[in-house]
């Protein structure tokens, strides 16, 4: 319906994104915001932002929804936090990378056709929500664009994820995407970069 409210959601990956998307789109106008400047190496945000795309070509529900890429930026996400490498996850780092994804999103919404801005990072149960709203909801005040705060994991909103993927048969990735949270084992093996570059 054109009545409703535009909405760009910063989206993560497509399994956060599909549950998500059950959410909002009863309500709003949804513009999926593709900005993962964290993602290492450059072909696993190439295999994320591709299976987005999958995910709009698979469900009929989402098959209005608008995705807006941007250029993968790796260095700017380097730049924030390469003095945080050594965080454990869901410290320091963490709400750095918070930031600099959610500053992008309500840049762009607030410069933009779009009423509101959101994110799907509170559906992962390894994200800190209180984190995520306070810088969105900081955000909202300096870009003059409300924000959408939420809590997508409650209600079992990561496991309705997980249902989703599943019928979609989408890629579930086993790290949340920068350097320091791949699984140890695979660092060597699955990135050419050099953790001094980091």
């Amino acid at each position: 319906m054109e009545d409703k409210a535009h909405l760009l959601l910063h989206c993560c990956c497509a399994p956060c994104a599909s549950y998500v998307l059950e959410c909002l789109i009863p309500q709003y106008n949804v513009t999926l915001l593709f900005y993962n400047p964290n993602i290492e190496p450059r072909s696993e945000y190439d295999k994320r932002k591709d299976e987005l795309t999958n995910l709009l070509l698979k469900a009929s529900h989402v098959s209005k929804v608008k995705l807006l890429e941007t250029e993968y930026d790796n260095a700017a996400f380097r730049s924030a936090a390469l003095s945080l490498r050594d965080e454990p996850e869901g410290g320091a780092r963490c709400r750095i990378c918070f930031e600099l994804r959610l500053r992008e999103a309500a840049s762009l919404a607030g410069a933009g056709e779009y009423d509101i801005f959101a994110t799907t990072l509170s559906v992962s149960p390894h994200k800190d929500v209180s984190i995520i709203n306070e810088i969105g909801n900081r955000l909202s005040g300096i870009y003059g664009i409300e924000f959408l705060e939420s809590d997508y994991k409650r209600h079992d909103g990561f496991k309705r994820s997980v249902e989703l993927s599943k019928r979609y048969g989408l890629y579930r990735q086993n790290y949340c995407g920068c350097y320091s949270s791949l699984p140890a084992p695979h660092k060597d093996r699955e990135i050419t970069v050099k953790i001094e570059d980091i």
